[in-house]
């Protein structure tokens, strides 16, 4: 595992693409195979379960580290990351060098996960033997795997391009190799660095997701509209709808598996012929409104039992809007224009709830902007424009497609709580939580921690530190007197939080100091936008 630590490090530590991709490229032509799979499952943001929950791992930490436990609970308020904060007050050795090096694998397969069926005393033994002889660097990221924690900073782009340039193949195979479902095991790894391109075909595997950039410039600058193909932006779950071998497949864009989540997407696709591959959108949608918001789609998210009242009040439809696999063809090297004419073709075949999006036609970007203006009564965020000539590619590449949307709702909010972040941002306070007023006192309605800048967030770490009122573990709960704009997405009803509403994708817009606490944004002005074109 040494050389997966040292891996994890080298990519913390540093900011350069360029710098991560040689190192990742060092580690996978060194590694065996079994511990490459491991490191690509890893490096790809999947994670293990949690072995052990972070308040027994603290208490065997008081019990067996010799500090008292106000001073562990100092120690991991000040560091922010437990696995950090264990690793720190138990390293007594300088570089491990006289310790064992133990594969990857092995601690996987052979020592963590057995750890789970383990009795609790079992557990401590193991745990507390691994801690006295690992040296920091491992303690940490075996810390990261107990709790579940484990987050490497790097994206499955960066990986795949490491590992094109190792086995001499085009970052695409390697991306689309990589999605779906699969094992890390030396046979995966060997399938996914073939320069053969021998990599056996998996029927379910969807296409890596082509994404769009934020367009934050006049569209104008496009040039003519007419090279530009526009469709509604939908807020739902992107999703590719995949039919092969005679079964149906429903991946999202998370790359998870949700066909059983919408049995009667995949009924309806089971009518289709093989070999078709749509990428599009799952949205409620009722048959006589329309769509429905995002928080009746919500219902069913998560959901791993569905009763008939259930699918009876969140029905659903998928919306395709692009054409990537027909007659068992990739069909992504073709441009969109030629893609949507053979998508348009497939209206008559695809059974309800499976339909076409339509596009919208505009002959100016002025009328197109105008269009744009009533998404919120569409229910939409506003427009896509893609390229009439451009390829599917994978990733996010600028300049192809981009997202035109809406303005976000606004409120100024006032700073309650604050909590470290992780890995660099570990040893600052910036997690923030943001209340509004509901009479005479405050109550929290959202949680953000990004939109500042640099020198922003270490200017409110100092204040926070200053102004701290009560101390919850990690938390802080500081002086109720800085005012934040925050930006956000959508609104829906909660039961599950103290105000009664849920904020989609809040973050911090601006930090205002020309407005004092007493002038923050109330409950009732946020729950009067509920019905406003939004979630509800």
């Amino acid at each position: 595992m040494r050389a997966f630590a040292a891996l994890y490090d080298a990519l913390d530590t540093t900011t350069s693409t360029n710098a991560r991709v040689q190192a990742l490229v060092a580690y996978f032509r060194a590694a065996p195979p079994a511990d490459a799979a491991w490191a690509v499952w890893f490096l790809s943001g999947r994670r293990l379960k949690r072995f052990i929950g972070p308040a027994l791992l603290r208490r065997w930490l008081v019990e067996i580290g010799g500090e008292p436990e106000w001073l562990v609970e100092e120690a991991y308020a000040s560091v922010g990351d437990l696995a950090e904060t264990i690793a720190l007050l138990l390293d007594r050795r300088d570089d491990g060098a006289d310790q064992d090096d133990v594969a990857l694998t092995e601690w996987v397969e052979h020592r963590l996960l057995p750890l789970r069926g383990l009795p609790p005393e079992v557990q401590r033994e193991q745990v507390l033997a691994w801690w006295h002889r690992l040296p920091w660097r491992e303690c940490f990221l075996l810390n990261k795997l107990l709790t579940g924690e484990l987050r490497v900073g790097v994206s499955q782009t960066l990986v795949a391009r490491a590992l094109a340039e190792v086995a001499n193949l085009p970052r695409p195979a390697i991306e689309h190799r990589l999605m779906g479902d699969w094992s890390p095991s030396p046979e995966f790894y060997a399938r996914l660095v073939d320069p053969e391109q021998r990599a056996e075909h998996d029927g379910s595997r969807p296409y890596p997701f082509f994404l769009a950039s934020p367009l934050e410039h006049p569209p104008e600058q496009l040039g003519d509209v007419r090279d530009w193909q526009a469709e509604w932006k939908w807020d739902g779950i992107r999703a590719q709808l995949v039919k092969r071998g005679g079964q149906v497949y429903l991946w999202s864009r998370g790359e998870e598996l949700v066909t059983e989540r919408f049995p009667e997407l995949a009924a309806a696709a089971a009518r289709l012929p093989d070999g078709l591959a749509l990428d599009g959108e799952v949205l409620a949608w009722h048959a006589d409104e329309g769509v429905l918001p995002f928080g009746v789609l919500q219902t069913r998210i998560g959901r791993t039992k569905l009763s008939k009242k259930l699918l009876e009040s969140a029905p659903v439809r998928f919306l395709a809007y692009d054409l990537l696999e027909q007659d068992g063809r990739d069909l992504r090297s073709l441009a969109i224009a030629e893609r949507r004419a053979r998508l348009d073709s497939l209206r008559p075949a695809l059974p309800l709830p499976l339909i076409v999006g339509d596009l919208v036609a505009a002959d100016s970007w002025t009328e197109l902007a105008r269009l744009r203006e009533g998404s919120r009564e569409r229910r939409v965020e506003g427009l896509m424009l893609k390229a009439k000539s451009s390829v599917y590619g994978t990733g996010r590449t600028r300049g192809a497609w981009w997202k035109w949307k809406i303005e976000p709702f606004t409120f100024d909010g006032v700073l309650v709580y604050a909590q470290p972040g992780h890995g660099r941002r570990s040893s600052l306070y910036t997690d923030y939580t943001f209340a509004v007023w509901r009479g005479t006192g405050l109550v929290p309605v959202a949680k953000a921690y990004s939109g500042l800048t640099d020198a922003e967030i270490l200017e409110v770490d100092r204040w926070i530190r200053r102004h701290t009122v009560e101390r919850f573990g990690p938390v802080r709960s500081v002086e109720p007197v800085q005012v934040f704009e925050l930006a956000f997405e959508g609104i829906n009803r909660s039961t599950r939080h103290k105000s009664g509403i849920a904020l989609r994708f809040p973050r911090i817009a601006r930090w205002r100091h020309d407005k004092p606490a007493s002038e923050a944004d109330t409950l009732a002005n946020l729950e009067a936008l509920i019905g406003d074109g939004t979630p509800s």
